[in-house]
């Protein structure tokens, strides 16, 4: 069979170069107790050497044309393949509500959508391995008072524990990106409890970054009624005179409490 023609709407550029797709592949090594689900298998540039290890394997490829390849291909994926798209799936069925390690060369425009519901599943995903592009890897990496620390940074360090693992450049993929790539570990960490209203977390942490050059203190006016304001004195903490890059995950579970009070007595008093 043919090989696959890359696809511009659906981001694929896959990965050429065997050495580095073994390198990406053994980063599940890390936990060798759990099965593993490949998002975007292409090709199986990658696949062929996750096959190798012990852990059972399936793959999920929203490409028909891919999903041909594979079976075609590799005979020993039958019964693996789910053809659909992974945004869509319901994860507690992937391995019958297991625990799963979670893989890929993940396409690059939706790579912080796939984390995200990562996210959203943490139960089920102790850790994810791969391959994105840098920049966005950069981020999910980064320290507070950095200018890549962000919401991707704040919200999967809530959870995830960051391994910037190493640098791919644009000439082993076919077509070549315009970005560089990288490969990262998330594993997850000791957490259990966010210790405060997570949805409440999750629109404080995108409401202060959506203003990141602000201070706290004007871009938090957004999460109140204009006509019932806080009391001034919470304005005038002194976390308010900080901008969101400066907060550790501590601080933000802090101020989402803060947030709270404050939502709770404006509305006693409307």
């Amino acid at each position: 069979m043919r090989q696959v023609r890359p696809k511009k709407n659906l981001g694929q550029h896959f990965l050429t170069d065997l050495s580095i797709a073994k390198r990406i592949a053994d980063t599940v090594d890390v936990r060798a107790d759990l099965p593993v689900l490949e998002i975007g298998p292409g090709m199986g540039v990658m696949t062929q050497f996750l096959l190798e290890k012990p852990q059972e394997l399936r793959v999920v490829e929203i490409d028909r044309e891919s999903v041909a390849y594979l079976q075609a291909n590799f005979p020993k994926l039958e019964g693996r393949i789910v053809s659909g798209d992974f945004l869509r799936m319901d994860l507690n069925e992937v391995f019958e509500g297991r625990e799963f390690l979670l893989t890929g060369n993940y396409p690059y425009d939706i790579s912080s959508q796939i984390f995200f519901k990562m996210l959203d599943y943490r139960r089920l995903i102790p850790c994810c391995t791969g391959m994105i592009q840098r920049e966005v890897a950069e981020r999910i990496a980064s320290k507070p008072s950095t200018k890549a620390y962000g919401i991707l940074s704040v919200m999967i360090q809530t959870w995830y524990d960051v391994d910037y693992l190493f640098t791919v450049d644009e000439h082993v993929f076919n077509p070549p990106p315009k970005v560089k790539s990288a490969v990262i570990r998330m594993s997850r960490n000791t957490r259990q409890e966010l210790g405060c209203n997570e949805a409440l977390y999750k629109k404080v942490v995108k409401t202060t970054f959506g203003q990141r050059r602000k201070m706290l203190r004007v871009s938090l006016r957004q999460l109140f009624n204009q006509q019932s304001l806080p009391r001034q004195d919470f304005f005038n903490q002194e976390i308010m005179t900080k901008r969101p890059e400066q907060l550790t995950i501590e601080q933000f579970i802090t101020l989402t409490n803060m947030v709270e009070h404050e939502l709770q007595s404006e509305t006693k008093t409307t």
